[in-house]
């Protein structure tokens, strides 16, 4: 008898190495993992389930994986509108997560965790922040996956700005704290959640701490991140601050390897992009936060060619001050602006950006045995798609309509590890109206607290 049965989807999209779409198509589960795939009726004569779960009029696809995103970041959409690199970092951002206390953050980790499920991510990698246990017990209390990672800087100046005094520690400080956190998350909520390493970024970063971090990270047997790459200022800061580039640098301390990720990596040089491909890194194409801050990372990125070359490159929606929490939404933003600057419809076709979306993203997680397509053997992360929607209609290639024209707002069901997070569009594992009524009542506290009143209000007049 299994737990579980998922029956009738019109579309199941396997991603698995053959690629399969499955007409009537049936997923059986048992103890959170897939035992079955294939037709409804082979798959149910020979799997009675305890539970069965229609997917007529669905297209059921792997659990998308967020490969970046701020969790703590949520409270800040609008307050970083119409800013450039340096001013985004130490102007918005850096002052507004300084100002954050820990209910502060918990609100915003809700919010994130709820517009991410809500949209069809059941796995998400958090980019770094300084209350990862609150980010590891949000998620983990509502059934997803997700990595979490302490930041780290130790450099208070750069050619980029002065980080805010909450963030300054020593080098040893932030080594042991870091390491702290892997000890404690790692593996926590049935294994759901693990933790990395993280530099939050190069020019803020000494030599010895990016050594050091690498160095744990491979003892530990886990991830290690940092953003590179990112706008035309972090590569100039670089060369005058070490005079060598991001990924050079990396290279130069010994800090390459199968388990590092890079975010954006837009600005990477032609050698930059060989390191990459030689040491296997693993690469995250950001597409919404270069288009709202202008980074140029898609008019100088190389993401088609990364992919063509074998790179796992996955997609985050990186922040809400970008605007959007949607991976469906990002897919289409990387597939098409890539086509608009190069001038070829045909670059970045949607079976790839939605490889990109789920088992490349569990190449970046480090998880591609467990997650990332619907075969046997996998963890039961799945979603269901509703296209009884205008924008799903007429169906004729379920791929082309997931990447060009739905969004997460179509998403009927989520299950990970087996476990129904969301049946009917309602999330079942967080009280939703409870998370957006504590957000209303925060943001006017957290905008009185970073000072961006002025900046962020409205240009036209407010009667």
């Amino acid at each position: 008898m299994a737990d579980l049965r998922i029956e009738q989807a019109d579309w199941l999209l396997t991603l698995d190495p053959q690629r399969r779409i499955i007409r009537d198509g049936a997923v059986a589960v048992e103890g959170g993992r897939i035992v079955a795939v294939g037709k409804t009726a082979e798959v149910a004569a020979a799997h009675p389930a305890s539970r069965v779960i229609s997917a007529r009029g669905k297209v059921a696809t792997p659990g998308l994986i967020d490969s970046h995103i701020h969790t703590t970041f949520q409270m800040s959409r609008g307050l970083a509108d119409e800013v450039g690199s340096k001013a985004f970092l130490f102007e918005r951002m850096y002052p507004y997560e300084g100002a954050l206390d820990e209910e502060d953050a918990r609100v915003s980790i809700r919010l994130c965790v709820l517009e991410l499920l809500k949209n069809g991510v059941t796995t998400f990698i958090d980019a770094g922040n300084y209350q990862p246990h609150l980010t590891a017990e949000v998620a983990g209390e509502a059934g997803m996956r997700c990595v979490v990672a302490r930041s780290s800087f130790d450099v208070t100046k750069s050619a980029m700005g002065v980080l805010p005094p909450a963030f300054i520690e020593t080098t040893d400080e932030a080594l042991e704290r870091a390491e702290a956190v892997v000890q404690k998350l790692h593996g926590a909520y049935d294994g759901r959640v693990h933790a990395w390493f993280q530099f939050r970024g190069l020019n803020n970063s000494t030599d010895r701490l990016i050594i050091e971090l690498k160095r744990l990270a491979d003892r530990y047997g886990v991830g290690i991140q940092t953003h590179a790459c990112f706008a035309r200022d972090t590569m100039e800061a670089s060369k005058r601050q070490h005079g060598l580039t991001e990924i050079e640098r990396l290279e130069r301390l010994g800090a390459l390897g199968p388990n590092v990720l890079l975010i954006h990596a837009g600005w990477a040089t032609e050698r930059e992009l060989e390191l990459l491909r030689r040491q296997h890194v693993k690469v995250v194409a950001a597409p919404s936060s270069s288009l709202h801050n202008a980074y140029g990372n898609i008019a100088h990125g190389h993401i088609p060619e990364l992919l063509e070359a074998g790179v796992a490159v996955g997609i985050g929606s990186d922040h809400a001050s970008s605007g959007i929490v949607d991976l469906c939404q990002e897919m289409f933003l990387v597939a098409c602006a890539y086509k608009e600057v190069r001038e070829n419809a045909g670059v970045m076709p949607p079976e790839r950006v939605l490889e990109m979306a789920t088992l490349n993203g569990a190449r970046c997680a480090l998880r591609e045995a467990e997650i990332g397509s619907i075969e046997p053997g996998k963890r039961a992360d799945l979603v269901l798609f509703d296209t009884a929607r205008p924008e799903w209609q007429p169906l004729y290639n379920p791929v082309a309509n997931l990447v060009y024209s739905a969004t997460g707002k179509s998403v009927e069901t989520v299950i990970v590890d087996g476990r129904v997070l969301i049946e009917g569009g309602r999330v079942v594992t967080l009280d939703e109206g409870a998370i957006i009524e504590a957000a209303r009542r925060r943001a006017p506290e957290i905008l009185d607290k970073t000072k961006l009143g002025a900046v962020t209000a409205p240009k036209w007049p407010v009667m």
